[in-house]
């Protein structure tokens, strides 16, 4: 397995199953082991999105993420640029897992730094890494998780059900959903894998001197994944 050292800029990328890419986001290596690479962004760090999620996002219409869903499945969207905004991110992207688990921090309201705002853990496909960073696709569904980890919710339960009628995830991705969530609740649960550290990831901060994370282009105008593009 290729390993990135840490402070390197890789790019993670959604690439939907016709080749063409959904959304590319710029990320700096944490750590990477053999349990999970380790990557992380703060607000200014370059992304590119679909243009009607960049819509959603600015008028505050959930429905036009609805719209892209549409698009996606008629593989009809454009990207767009954009930047990461709001909090700093950790993401934890454990080598064949159907999950990714981020950390979400915000100004702690006394000015003094930053504080864990929540845990989320995104269900997507297993990790293809590349020469520039890693592949992987959201899945829709996600769990939102406290802080000190003691209560959860499942969030956009309803947009999975879309992407389900779309035919976006198949009866076979549907059932790695099902098993990782089952995986994900029982980490939780028992303080394994990313939550046996939880209070250590906690108290994880952004350093100021770090760079923002840039994106390097190499993928075409229309989207379609260059073979060792970023």
């Amino acid at each position: 397995m290729r390993c990135f050292e840490t402070g390197r800029t890789v790019v993670r990328r959604e690439v939907h199953r016709s080749g063409r890419l959904w959304n590319e986001q710029a990320l700096r290596v944490i750590e990477d082991t053999g349990q999970a690479l380790v990557t992380a962004c703060t607000p200014g760090a370059e992304a590119r999105w679909p243009a009607l999620y960049l819509k959603a996002r600015g008028d505050g219409d959930r429905s036009v993420r609805t719209e892209a869903f549409d698009a996606m499945a008629t593989g009809t969207w454009d990207l767009a640029p954009a930047a990461w905004q709001e909090t700093d991110l950790l993401l934890w992207k454990p080598p064949v897992a159907w999950f990714s688990v981020n950390a979400f921090y915000i100004p702690d309201g006394h000015g003094h730094g930053r504080r864990l705002r929540n845990w989320y853990v995104n269900f997507e496909r297993p990790t293809v890494r590349t020469a520039s960073g890693f592949d992987t696709f959201d899945l829709t569904v996600d769990l939102l998780i406290a802080p000190d980890l003691t209560s959860w919710t499942w969030k956009d339960e309803d947009e999975y059900a879309h992407v389900r009628r779309l035919g976006i995830v198949s009866d076979a991705e549907h059932r790695a959903v099902d098993a990782a969530r089952a995986e994900v609740l029982a980490m939780l649960a028992e303080r394994t894998g990313v939550f046996a550290h939880a209070q250590r990831w906690a108290r994880w901060r952004w350093q100021p001197e770090w760079p923002t994370p840039r994106l390097s282009h190499r993928a075409t105008a229309g989207g379609t994944v260059v073979p060792g593009s970023s």
